[in-house]
């Protein structure tokens, strides 16, 4: 079938969705009158008004879904992006509207820049589309900092290429068609009532129905706008850009989770726009193959079994067997070399803050800020403690079952410190005792012997290492670690990030030895007397 049947056959569908209101209206209408007056027996009588009561409520249902329906091409206000325009933005709009002349479409009325790893285009039709009206675009800032200006090109040209008409006038109606059935059945499954479920699962059988029907035209839509974006931008581009994008998508991902939300729990910020800049910071710190692996470690999002997106292995296999073009081939290297998108853009940190302040909550306003550094160490601080505290309150209470002990001295929380734990170790109380007595799961607390420890040593593990971290940090000897390559932490002294790892292995061992870790201390506390030393002189 070609492209001009299959749009025309999308268009006949989207009348029939609409018509099957009317259909269903027109029957209720005749059914009310059959029992009003020509079946007005005494029983019918008595169901006369219920009869007429659900066939109202069913009717305002399906003039709801039609309603919904009619207003799905409507344009809302946008409130969480940012709004730029030709004057302050000029370099951004010249991409964009070469983009739209070359598919030889009109470019967008407005351009948004949001915080979505995304490109897209919205219209207001009317109609069922067959009317053209305001356009929208929006492109996310996070793909502006993690393409380059060629890949940009290449998305926007993709995204112009869903609205090209250049077949017929009906080329549009299957994106537009798709959009709106879509918008219709949330419609109706936001409605809340038995009836509108009801009402809605004729809807929703019919939408399921022209989704799947029209969803090799989506495709076909699809593949050709990859094809005009290779012939404009070029082939290895297009290519490049494709692969990029779920990178990009995994690695923001990773950003707003490790960064954007470290302060979380400490009813913190990251400096004003930092929120979202800082991404751009995680990107050029880390490899393209460092990218690749936090999405590599993520679940994929599961496909839609009607998404009009073919998988994205298919869509550049399809783009490299292209014809090659008269641009000289680019390596991978090449690619990276171009300036990324967002040089495009002025004043990039005024419109990161600009966006963080429409994507804040209201309450977002009252929390403090705090600078990169600041926000590592405090936020290394609290997971110390929240490390530690198990294990701190699993040695109180095997202290205070074994009777009256030596508190340490500065412990002013009644939990006991570092060295009192150690020497809990010493006297044999770690596998006795103690590790009874730290929290576990239901189906752990039934391990015993060698299972049983090696379940519980890594959480000892951690409380050790905690409690050194607390330490260090209030002595001043570990620094934060924004680490924007790696995990954010603490940078501790060489002598502990050599051996703090193997002398705490020694202390959780089957026969704890902490002798290594004892050492470690002492020098640490020789090194700072001998600091003060030199201070007071």
């Amino acid at each position: 079938m070609s492209f001009r049947l299959r749009a025309v056959r999308a268009f006949v569908l989207l009348v029939g969705f609409f018509l099957m209101g009317g259909v269903l209206l027109s029957a209720m209408v005749v059914f009310d009158w059959l029992v009003i007056t020509r079946l007005v027996t005494e029983r019918a009588a008595l169901m006369e008004g219920t009869a007429v009561t659900v066939t109202f409520l069913l009717a305002v249902a399906i003039l709801r879904g039609m309603f919904a329906f009619l207003r799905a091409g409507r344009l809302r206000p946008v409130t969480d992006a940012v709004a730029v325009t030709p004057q302050n933005q000029p370099e951004l709009w010249e991409q964009v509207r070469a983009a739209a002349d070359v598919t030889g479409q009109r470019p967008p009325d407005e351009l948004y820049l949001d915080a979505e790893v995304n490109a897209g285009v919205a219209e207001q039709s009317r109609l069922l589309g067959l009317l053209q009206g305001r356009r929208r675009m929006f492109l996310g800032l996070p793909l502006l900092a993690g393409l380059t200006v060629p890949q940009l090109r290449s998305v926007l040209v993709h995204e112009f290429g869903h609205y090209g008409n250049r077949d017929t006038r009906l080329g549009g109606i299957t994106t537009r068609g798709r959009q709106a059935l879509i918008h219709t059945v949330e419609a109706f499954q936001e409605g809340g009532t038995r009836l509108h479920y009801v009402i809605g699962v004729l809807y929703v059988g019919y939408a399921r129905m022209f989704l799947r029907i029209t969803q090799s035209a989506a495709r076909h839509q699809e593949l050709a706008a990859d094809r005009m974006a290779a012939r404009y931008a070029g082939r290895d581009v297009t290519a490049a850009a494709l692969r990029m994008v779920p990178v990009l998508d995994g690695a923001h991902a990773h950003y707003m989770e490790t960064y954007a939300a470290m302060g979380s729990a400490l009813e913190a910020l990251p400096p004003v726009g930092e929120v979202h800049g800082g991404f751009r910071r995680m990107l050029a710190a880390r490899s393209g193959e460092q990218l690749a692996a936090l999405r590599a470690g993520q679940r994929p999002p599961r496909p839609h079994p009607y998404d009009s997106h073919p998988p994205t292995a298919e869509r550049i296999a399809l783009i490299e067997q292209l014809p090659a073009d008269d641009r000289p081939e680019q390596s991978t290297a090449d690619l990276a070399d171009e300036p990324a998108a967002l040089t495009l853009v002025r004043d990039a940190d005024r419109v990161f803050a600009e966006l963080e302040a429409r994507t804040s909550a209201p309450e977002a306003a009252l929390l403090r800020r705090m600078s990169w550094d600041d926000l590592a160490m405090a936020r290394a601080v609290a997971d110390a403690e929240e490390w530690s505290g198990p294990l701190r309150l699993a040695v109180a209470r095997t202290l205070r079952s074994s009777g009256p002990g030596t508190r340490e001295e500065g412990a002013d929380d009644g939990l006991p410190g570092l060295e009192e734990i150690l020497d809990a170790f010493d006297r044999g109380l770690l596998w006795m005792e103690i590790a009874d007595r730290m929290p576990k799961p239901y189906q752990a607390a039934r391990l015993t012997g060698q299972s049983a420890r090696n379940f519980i040593r890594p959480r000892v593990f951690a409380g050790i290492a905690g409690l050194i971290h607390l330490r260090l940090a209030e002595s001043g000897h570990a620094a934060p670690d924004i680490a924007w390559s790696g995990q954010p932490g603490l940078i501790l002294p060489e002598a502990w990030e050599k051996g703090m790892d193997e002398a705490i292995d020694a202390a959780v061992a089957d026969t704890p030895d902490t002798a290594p870790l004892r050492t470690l201390l002492r020098a640490s506390a020789q090194a700072d007397a001998s600091r003060t030393r030199r201070h007071s002189r």
